[in-house]
């Protein structure tokens, strides 16, 4: 497991404050890149239940703010990143939808986004190292 992995099931425990999902993806990386804490999670409170209206899941919001910190700008990657989640959810991103799923599923809400930011923080990750913009492993 990464330390970014690490780092954003370590947000997802924490009852108080709470970090929405969008935080929880840009927190683990943002002081690689030179954000602080507090401007990370600022920078994504609005960004948590797809923009708090259940558009975007904020799993990409705070996914393409990552790799946008590390200064990659080419949309090529921004439409990798988004196409990868796309194709593990039915081809879905919006927070509402992913989220009726879920429910006609019959699961429950927490490990559902909990387990899309983990996705979206290996797939960041991985899309940084093969950018060259993390060290690799």
């Amino acid at each position: 497991m990464s330390k970014y992995l690490d780092r954003a099931k370590e947000l997802r425990a924490i009852a108080s404050p709470h970090y929405n999902c969008a935080q929880s993806v840009l927190l683990p990386f943002a002081e690689e890149f030179g954000i602080s804490r507090e401007q990370a999670y600022r920078m994504g409170a609005h960004f948590g239940g797809g923009m708090k209206m259940g558009s975007v899941c904020g799993v990409i919001t705070g996914g393409l703010m990552a790799l946008g910190a590390a200064g990659l700008e080419d949309p090529a990657v921004a439409n990798r990143f988004c196409r990868m989640i796309r194709e593990n959810h039915d081809g879905m991103i919006l927070c509402k939808d992913l989220l009726r799923a879920n429910a006609q599923l019959g699961r429950e809400k927490k490990p559902h986004c909990d387990a899309m930011v983990y996705e979206a923080v290996e797939a960041v990750e991985m899309i940084l190292r093969e950018e060259g913009r993390l060290e690799a492993v």
